[in-house]
């Protein structure tokens, strides 16, 4: 008694040789590569947009931002004016709060640039393959024929 499964797989190995059979699934393997491949650039070139775009929205919003620092500093010393203290006096106060808040900012950036280390796991790690290479030779090439042109 046969088994219906294993006869069709003698007929199918029957067709097709090992040689069609490897250069058919390398070539099934090449055009999944090739799907992969094109798939992980759509997806890149959707995430470089939305990138792209995000930048572009901050930006803008950095630049109104920018603007509207003198229209509120005005706002700021006129409405210390309009308390009863001289416009002089207003101004100065406004400015004075700016270079407060500028030198607080200063010094947490300070504080953070001094946390800032080098990265000593990848220098250990170069240092140990610069040990490692340091004792392999390269292999002795044969010497090839030059040809007169």
């Amino acid at each position: 008694m046969t088994d219906p499964g294993n006869s069709v797989a003698n007929a199918v190995g029957a067709e097709r040789s090992l040689g069609q059979l490897v250069a058919s699934a390398t070539a099934e393997m090449s055009a999944l590569v090739h799907d992969e491949i094109a798939l992980a650039k759509a997806e890149l070139r959707q995430d470089v947009r939305r990138g792209a775009i995000g930048g572009v929205a901050i930006g803008i919003a950095g630049v109104f931002a920018l603007f509207s620092l003198p229209v509120l500093s005005f706002a700021a010393a006129y409405g210390i004016h309009n308390l009863g203290l001289g416009l002089a006096w207003s101004f100065l106060i406004v400015g004075v709060a700016f270079l407060l808040l500028a030198g607080l900012l200063a010094l947490l950036a300070v504080t953070k640039f001094k946390k800032v280390k080098p990265p000593e796991k990848s220098i250990a790690s170069a240092k140990q393959t610069a040990a490692v290479l340091q004792g392999v030779k390269p292999h002795p090439r044969p010497a090839q024929d030059k040809v007169a042109v």
